[in-house]
Parts: C-alpha cells; sequence; structure tokens
C-alpha cells in the first residue's frame, strides 16, 4: 500500500482541495469497516498528503455515523503521522468571531453514543492511553503561523466542547457551556483525537467558527443558511492555510513525540491477548507484541 506522512480531515464544507497536484484515490479497509470516503492522495506545493472528507462526499454521514475508527486506523495502516483536522464549529465566547479560526488545546466530551467508535480497545485487550494534551502542541503553532501568514484571524487555546448533535443547542445547554468555561463547540473532533492518539499520531485541529451557537442576544438563533454563509467564507482561507502547514510540517527535523503513546498503556498482558482482537490492533499493538 502507498505509504503518506500527513493526513488532512476535511469537515462540513472542505470536501476537497483544489491545490492538490497528482491527485488519485486510495480504498482502504480496515478491521472496523471501510472510511467515510476513498483517500484522496495528492501532492501540495510538493507535499505528499492524503485528504479525507469527514462525512463523505456529499456530505452523507450525521457526526453520530461517523465510522471514527476505520478513519483513523485507515490512516495508520497509511503510515500518516501527522493529522490536520479542520471542522466547523460555533463560538461559545464574544471573542471568537464567525469567521475567525481557532486552535484549540482541549476537549470536553458531551457525546452520548460513541462509547464504541471512541477507542480501538476492547474485546480482551485493554488500553488507557494518557490523554491529559489532547493536541499536538507543536502542530498547534505550525497551523498557529499558518494562520499569521494568511493573514487570518487566529485564536490559540480553548476548549472545543464536542456534543452529540446533529442538532445544535438549545439556549440553556450553550448559556451552560459558557458558564463551565468552554470556548468552541463542534460535534466530531474529540473521538478523532482520542483515536489518534491511541494509534501513535499527532493531532491537531483548526476549527472555523461559523457562528455564535444561540447564547448570544445579538446575533440570530442559529440556522443552516447563517452556518453555510460563514462556512463558505472560511474554508478558502482554510485551503490556504492548509498548503502552508503542510509544507511546515514536511519541513520539521523534531519526531512525532505521540509515536510510542501506547507503549506503556496497554494493561493486559500479551499472554491474555485474544488472537482474533490482537490481529484487528496489529497496525497498533503489533510492535509491542512478543516476538
Amino acid at each position: 500500500m502507498e505509504t503518506v506522512n500527513i493526513g488532512i480531515i476535511g469537515g462540513s464544507g472542505l470536501y476537497q482541495m483544489p491545490e492538490l497536484d497528482n491527485i488519485r484515490e486510495i480504498e482502504v479497509d480496515t478491521p472496523f469497516g471501510r472510511p467515510s470516503d476513498a483517500f484522496i492522495v495528492g501532492e501540495l506545493e510538493g507535499v505528499k498528503v492524503a485528504f479525507l472528507p469527514r462525512h463523505g462526499r456529499g456530505h452523507k454521514l450525521l457526526p453520530t455515523e461517523l465510522p471514527f475508527r476505520a478513519n483513523i486506523y485507515a490512516m495508520k495502516l497509511l503510515g500518516i503521522e501527522y493529522i490536520l483536522s479542520v471542522s466547523a464549529v460555533g463560538s461559545l465566547q464574544e471573542k471568537y468571531a464567525p469567521t475567525d479560526m481557532v486552535i484549540p488545546d482541549q476537549f470536553f466530551d458531551r457525546t452520548r453514543a460513541r462509547a464504541k467508535e471512541s477507542t480501538f480497545f476492547g474485546e480482551g485487550i485493554v488500553g488507557h492511553v494518557t490523554f491529559a494534551h489532547p493536541v499536538c502542541s507543536e502542530l498547534g503553532d505550525i497551523l498557529e503561523d499558518s494562520c499569521k501568514k494568511v493573514g487570518v484571524k487566529t485564536h490559540r487555546g480553548g476548549t472545543y466542547l464536542c456534543m452529540e448533535g446533529p442538532a445544535f443547542s438549545t439556549k440553556a445547554e450553550s448559556n451552560v457551556y459558557r458558564q463551565w468555561g468552554m470556548d468552541i463547540i463542534g460535534m466530531t473532533n474529540l473521538q478523532e483525537a482520542k483515536l489518534a492518539r491511541e494509534a501513535g499520531i499527532a493531532y491537531a485541529t483548526l476549527a472555523l467558527v461559523t457562528d455564535y451557537d444561540c447564547w448570544y442576544e445579538g446575533h440570530d438563533d442559529v440556522t443552516v443558511d447563517i452556518v453555510i454563509e460563514y462556512l463558505n467564507k472560511n474554508v478558502r482561507n482554510a485551503q490556504i492555510i492548509l498548503k502552508d502547514a503542510v509544507k511546515r510540517v514536511a519541513e520539521k527535523t523534531t519526531p512525532n513525540q505521540y509515536r510510542d503513546a501506547i507503549k506503556n498503556a496497554i494493561f493486559t498482558t500479551p499472554e491474555h491477548w485474544p488472537a482474533e482482537t490482537a490481529k484487528n490492533l496489529e497496525a497498533i499493538i503489533g510492535r509491542y507484541a512478543p516476538k
């Protein structure tokens, strides 16, 4: 299988990267099913990347329907070491205005139906990965520098609250999240970050602010039309930012610091690993199996 070092996950509105050259599609099967779509592999400024439309081309999958495990495991099979994830979010604080970019460094889980899609472990092999700092700060630095180069208003840090969806928040929920100190709200990135850490892949989010959620009295309640209007304004900036960020990732000289994140996180001793589960997790835990 062709190997790629850098992966991009595109969310709402970002279904393709028009600057990609030498494009080909790669279908990847995993023990966890098929990913959201075929990977679009190509080159950005001479740097090979693998692009995955998170919701599938045409936006066919709800956040709860996303095959998170298949998406990240497929990236592991492709050899990806770095994931730049792009997604639309709502703002929970006035300082994050529509069309701003946010590079969060924390996540807060408010999903309810994704336990199975939040970890590769289970079925006889137990793992508890360290997740206090869920985002790769080095990738965050790169995204921040690329945003500055493009001239987009950018906020570094903050907490991304991941809700279940697909409906947007009620006003009561939105106000509670603000009282908790949450910064932005979305429906997808937490599971990606958890699975990337288990897979030993560095992960960072570029969040595109599309609206003020529904808490803001000076802002109309969230509608699809509002979200799409601001999303379209953000998408082009995101494409230019990624083009620069990919080049910076390719040029960096430090290794992926999360490559061995799972090394000391597997609690089940190898002699008790069920053969089928160990086979399914080969790309992640195979290097730690006894030889």
